[in-house]
């Protein structure tokens, strides 16, 4: 479905609270269908508003730790409690992992999700052998772990009680501020060096928010999760992602001084990436919410990354290059320095990882 297509489909069934304003087929799928517009066109006057509930899938996973070798991501491991997400972000780049299941990185990807029950079970028995070496785990790396579902699920809180029984530590990204219910958790593993949470926000106007991402808290609420993190004692990052040219770039100075105004010690920052299906997703979403700005958004991005909409090399997808890559970075540097972040950052330890008593069956031989 072409651009203009998918943005006359919405206008007829508009999709209340998604990010997401189409739900072409995973690339997978042998068969295909296409919408006939004109029937659509016909019918306008009788279509009412749509909301399309959340289905939520509770099944068994085989394993629960992710791997990586990726050379530039600081973690080469993660859990991911949920497949999909609810805040349904247009830009998440894990869009394209739904086509993997036979759903839509479209709207599929944000109202039929996973839940793993057995995460906790999993990641107990995984820590429990005997040649298990710890390295730090990112929970979060794909999908939020605190995403609306979390709230009844209590997945990500019963994966923190493993990690905390075991000692190991966990890094932290979210854009919720749900994670404040776990201080309790997060706040003594702290103390010993095993948690940091990493909260994005990628601007401070509340409007864009909402649309860019319907079902994730506000700004506002997120910088308090931030004071609140940091009170407990909890070691926070700011994540400015997605940097989005010409929409919220011009925020990353006003985002870096709210995150040190609310406690947090590092911040960082991650350009707009759109690969494979996200890129229509995007495209789609600007051309129906910013019809103005569409084309000089799309041509900052075409700038930043070597004249295409993506670039997947490793040592930019980041960051971007060219100009406008660079003035960014110049920027967000010169307001870290400005708002003394990224002065220190201690490492999360792995030194005091231990199988728990009680875990292992026995009592140890000495």
């Amino acid at each position: 479905m072409k651009s203009s297509d998918a943005k006359r489909y919405i206008e007829i069934v508009p999709a209340k609270g998604r990010g997401a304003l189409s739900n072409r087929e995973s690339r997978f799928l042998a068969d295909g269908r296409e919408t006939d517009l004109s029937y659509l066109e016909a019918i306008r006057d009788d279509v009412p508003e749509a909301a399309i509930r959340t289905q939520t899938t509770f099944a068994e996973a085989a394993s629960i730790i992710s791997r990586n070798t990726s050379p530039d991501i600081g973690f080469d491991r993660s859990i991911n409690p949920f497949l999909g997400c609810e805040h349904g972000c247009v830009y998440c780049y894990a869009r394209p992992s739904h086509a993997y299941l036979g759903l839509s990185p479209g709207l599929d990807f944000e109202t039929k999700l996973t839940a793993k029950t057995n995460a906790a079970e999993l990641l107990c028995k995984e820590f429990s052998r005997p040649s298990y070496e710890p390295k730090l785990i990112a929970l979060g790396a794909n999908t939020d772990p605190y995403q609306p579902i979390e709230k009844e699920t209590r997945i990500t809180r019963a994966v923190l009680e493993v990690l905390a029984a075991f000692n190991h530590p966990v890094a932290i990204t979210t854009k919720s501020a749900l994670v404040v219910r776990d201080i309790d958790i997060l706040g003594p593993m702290a103390a010993k060096g095993l948690a940091r949470v990493a909260m994005s926000i990628s601007t401070v106007d509340a409007d864009i928010a909402r649309t860019m991402e319907p079902r994730a808290n506000t700004p506002a609420r997120r910088f308090q999760a931030v004071e609140r993190l940091a009170q407990a004692g909890v070691p926070t990052t700011v994540i400015v992602a997605p940097v989005v040219p010409a929409l919220t770039d011009v925020h990353i100075e006003q985002v870096i001084q709210r995150a040190a105004e609310a406690g947090a010690d590092s911040a960082g920052y991650v350009l707009l990436r759109l690969p494979l299906e996200v890129r229509d997703l995007f495209v789609e979403w600007l051309d129906a919410h910013f019809p103005l700005r569409a084309k000089h958004v799309m041509s900052l991005v075409n700038q930043m990354r070597g004249g295409k909409d993506y670039e997947s090399d490793f040592a930019t997808r980041m960051k971007g290059t060219g100009l406008f890559a660079d003035l960014i970075a110049q920027r967000f540097t010169l307001a870290c320095a400005r708002h003394g972040l990224n002065r220190s950052r201690t490492p999360l330890t792995t030194a005091l990882f231990a199988v728990p008593v009680a875990d292992v069956g026995q009592m140890k031989l000495f």
